[in-house]
């Protein structure tokens, strides 16, 4: 697994990068006779006599004082990508209880910060994640996080392919806060779309956040919203993280409609994950395999498509995610201002969103046009940048600023430079590959040809080989990040990318 968190420490306080000043008197408790405990700039000092150690707030799950004990618990790094339950208790001297109680709080405002404590989470366990491992993971990396933050928790096993629809479909919106798949990135997709069935499908998507709880072959969400898919440090990230809009995307095939939160894709990507089904013994590296073979074969998808472009030259997407990063408004602002319908009207709405450009079924919406594509290699849409560990199709995706992230690829081009660019995904130059085209989007629509049947995939699920159309509704959902506003991966605001 690829666990690593971003900015070198996983441990980093990113919730209270500039706390209040406050006195030394103030910020420190002393307890005991030799010892303190004191609120520095990222972290809790605790000095004893013959020892010194700094925890990060951003560990520290709970504190709480009980007659003249004062009791941390925090998650401590075990190894390099794994934390696990520690304590720390001290006596508290009658004269200074009063101040306790104050410091107590203290601690608590700077270890969650804009964070929500004591989150209500509804946990669904996929017990075939993992190979099977995702309920051992759970018990013994995941529960015991939750438990120490004061989580109050409903734990529930999926049986069956669709279950966790159903489930999301009869959830109380005013019961829990979160949603947490324990599973690969089926689950959320299955959670998100049960969400929608409901008849207050806006207020529901709106008020419950779906996150992932790393657990299975595919592990996307967390690594982008994560930065990790270990699943401890993930639960920690999940106790710590900020509600974040996510914009969702509607697909409509034949008559059905449903949401896609990550990515959709035909052709050789689509191939490459679907067709090796039989290789999850390989991992991720499956996916390798098959992109390799197929590239070799230099295999073309021919397909008519009609795109909606909001931004469509690299340089302009360069500018345009510049621009979102210097513009993006506090975290609990977010939502108000995501398109001209207020927060009011749409925690009362009933329903999903109205569809701006109608469906596959209707006629073109204005302004579209239908071209024939004769030589497809790969159609790749995405609204997170990472697809797996160290595979960052998507640099340039945020999280709601209305597009998806469309990235294309003939598939007449030579077998070298193909290769290539493949290659260059890995170390983050893909988007740079001159093959590779790069847009900004709202909508799509595409039209398999010549082909009787084939693959085309939605956040990873297989459906039917027909036409379908796309289109993104900005902040429709809700997430746990660890930021509030951007993925964490490699992004292409790099200086030195002026005119890519």
């Amino acid at each position: 697994m690829n666990t690593t968190l971003p900015d070198g420490d996983p441990f980093t306080d990113p919730i209270n990068p500039e706390p209040p000043q406050r006195s030394q008197e103030e910020s420190t408790l002393i307890v005991g006779r030799t010892a303190s405990l004191t609120l520095a700039t990222d972290s809790l000092v605790v000095l004893e006599s013959r020892n010194t150690q700094a925890i990060p707030f951003y560990n520290i799950l709970w504190a709480e004082l009980s007659d003249f004990e004062v009791t941390i618990q925090y998650a401590k790094p075990t190894a390099k990508n794994v934390v696990r339950i520690s304590s720390i208790n001290y006596a508290i001297e009658k004269p200074t209880h009063p101040h306790a109680i104050s410091w107590v709080e203290n601690l608590l405002d700077r270890a969650y910060g804009k964070s929500q404590r004591k989150k209500r989470i509804k946990v669904l366990i996929n017990p075939f994640g993992g190979k099977g491992k995702a309920q051992k993971w759970y018990l013994r990396d995941i529960e015991p996080i939750f438990a120490a933050a004061r989580c109050k928790l409903d734990v529930e096993r999926t049986q069956y392919r669709g279950h966790a629809v159903e489930i999301a479909e009869q959830l109380d919106p005013d019961v829990f806060d979160v949603v947490a798949a324990c599973s690969g990135d089926g689950l959320p997709y299955e959670i998100f779309n049960g969400l929608g069935k409901k008849s207050d499908a806006r207020r529901a998507l709106e008020k419950v956040a779906v996150v992932q709880l790393p657990c299975g072959t595919g592990n996307a969400m967390s690594l982008n919203l994560n930065g990790t898919d270990s699943p401890s440090l993930a639960a920690l990230c999940i106790v710590k993280g900020i509600r974040t809009p996510l914009d969702l995307t509607s697909i409509t095939q034949g008559n059905r409609r449903t949401l896609s939160f990550l990515s959709q894709s035909i052709g050789i990507v689509a191939e490459s994950d679907l067709a090796t089904e039989h290789l999850r013994w390989l991992g991720s590296q499956r996916f390798t395999y098959g992109i390799l073979v197929r590239l070799l074969r230099k295999t073309v998808y021919p397909c008519d498509l009609a795109i909606k472009v909001e931004v469509g030259t690299k340089s302009e997407v360069i500018e345009h995610y510049r621009r979102a990063l210097k513009s993006q408004p506090l975290p609990e602002q977010h939502r108000g201002s995501l398109d001209s319908q207020d927060s009011d009207d749409r925690l009362h709405a009933t329903g999903l969103p109205s569809l701006r450009f109608q469906t596959v079924n209707d006629k073109l919406p204005d302004g579209w046009t239908l071209f024939p594509y004769d030589k497809l290699g790969n159609f790749y849409s995405g609204n997170m940048a990472l697809v797996a560990p160290d595979t960052n199709f998507f640099p340039a995706t945020l999280p709601n600023d209305g597009c998806m992230d469309l990235v294309t690829l003939d598939g007449d081009i030579s077998r070298i430079a193909a290769i290539r660019c493949m290659l260059a995904v890995e170390s983050n130059k893909f988007f740079d590959m001159p093959h590779v085209k790069y847009q900004k989007i709202s909508g799509y629509r595409i039209i398999p040809r010549n082909q009787k049947d084939g693959y085309i995939s939605i956040d990873g699920e297989r459906m039917p080989f027909e036409p379908f159309q796309a289109e993104v509704h900005r902040g429709l959902g809700t997430v746990l990040s660890r930021s509030g506003h951007v993925y964490e991966a490699p992004n292409v605001s790099a200086k030195g990318r002026e005119s890519a």
